[in-house]
């Protein structure tokens, strides 16, 4: 009868057909409920807090601790170099030869000629004194006394003339061998074997000793002038006392600590700066005279401060911010207040306590309010690299 009754009537199948396949999706909605999506896995890096001073950089130049240029003092074709290049040298060890031939003929002729002055000066003085026995005999007059005289002192003269000239001679071959002065690192020779050098001539090479080496700044008059006030208020000196770094021209920290060494007695005026100078160990020879370098002042005197990583500080219109996970695994910004950069993190002045989740991998995944899945890493402070927790530490 269904059957007759659907051939009879077309548009009754339909219907029938339509209630089926109706009843049919409200039975599958009610067995089949929606899936909700899975919170996104990111990274976070719980914060901690270290002791930290108050700090100025400031933009530096290295000099050398002793450095030495040697010239050429007589004219003179140049005949030895006894070293090799950018090697050490020692003190008293002969670097340059100038052809010595010309002064040994120039110190033999004034020893001729002092020997000459001094035959002279005996035959002078045999004279006078055969004179003071005549004289008062009445067999000479007193002119010839006095002329005699007068030929004795002026031999006398002459004889210390001929001395002086020994003595330039000789001070003249002394200088056709260039010594060290102090023993250091020799530089470029900037002139060949064979060239003619002279007293007009350029630096023939620069003898510099770099370990220690020295590292010169400027600070502002007011800066300078308020730490005067405070060393003399003090009678410790740890209150005033300073760290002192460097960072080297490829961004890389120098391991050693520096000292001030000097500070300059007087103000420039163009600038309303004082030059200072410190002193840093380089046994290694790292530092080269002439490199600019940021030198980093510390205050003894420290707090607790925050350490944010650089990875999880974000820059909007409002300023910087970070992304914070609190208990409820949901994320939240927080605008920060940053103070100085030490290596791969940022000092928080404002804004972070420690303790607190951070996100550092994976910011692009998640918004504000958005609940995540926190996977725990640690983060080199040096290097900023970023490692599961759960990692085993590097080997040194």
């Amino acid at each position: 009868m269904l059957k007759h009754l659907f051939e009879k009537n077309q548009s009754g199948k339909f219907i029938f057909l339509s209630v089926l396949t109706l009843a049919l999706t409200a039975c599958g909605q009610k067995d089949v409920a929606p899936k909700k999506a899975p919170a996104p896995a990111v990274s976070v890096y719980q914060l901690k807090s270290e002791k930290v001073g108050s700090y100025r950089e400031f933009v530096a130049r290295t000099e050398a601790y002793k450095e030495a240029n040697l010239r050429a003092r007589v004219e003179g074709e140049l005949l030895e170099r006894n070293f090799r290049e950018g090697s050490v040298v020692n003190k008293g060890q002969v670097l340059l030869r100038i052809d010595p031939a010309e002064f040994n003929t120039a110190l033999a002729s004034a020893k001729a000629d002092l020997s000459s002055r001094k035959s002279a000066l005996d035959n002078a003085i045999r004279n006078l004194k055969r004179a003071k026995d005549l004289i008062g005999d009445g067999y000479i007059s007193q002119s010839d006394f006095d002329r005699l005289t007068t030929e004795e002192s002026q031999a006398k003269s002459a004889v210390e003339s001929a001395q002086a000239a020994v003595k330039k001679a000789e001070l003249d071959l002394s200088y056709t061998t260039i010594v060290a002065p102090f023993t250091g690192s020799i530089g470029k020779v900037n002139y060949d074997i064979g060239n003619i050098i002279g007293p007009n001539s350029n630096v023939l090479a620069t003898l510099t000793i770099t370990d220690p080496i020295y590292v010169s700044f400027q600070v502002e008059e007011s800066v300078y002038v308020s730490y005067l006030q405070t060393h003399q208020k003090s009678n410790n000196a740890a209150n005033v006392a300073i760290d002192l770094a460097l960072r080297l021209p490829n961004n890389s920290a120098y391991p050693e600590k520096g000292r001030l060494d000097f500070a300059d007695t007087k103000i420039d005026q163009g600038m309303g700066t004082v030059e200072l100078r410190a002193e840093f160990p380089n046994a290694d020879g790292i530092i080269l005279p002439g490199l600019f370098v940021t030198l980093i002042a510390e205050s003894t005197i420290k707090s607790d401060m925050v350490l944010v990583p650089q990875a999880a500080v974000q820059e909007g219109q409002q300023g910087k911010f970070v992304l914070v996970v609190d208990d409820n695994s949901l994320v939240k910004q927080r605008p920060v207040e940053l103070g100085r950069r030490i290596n791969a993190m940022w000092a928080v002045e404002k804004g972070l306590q420690d303790g607190e989740d951070v996100i550092v991998e994976g910011l692009q995944k998640v918004r504000p309010g958005v609940e995540i899945k926190a996977v725990m890493k640690t983060v080199d402070a040096i290097t900023g690299v970023i490692t599961d927790a759960s990692a085993p530490a590097p080997k040194s």
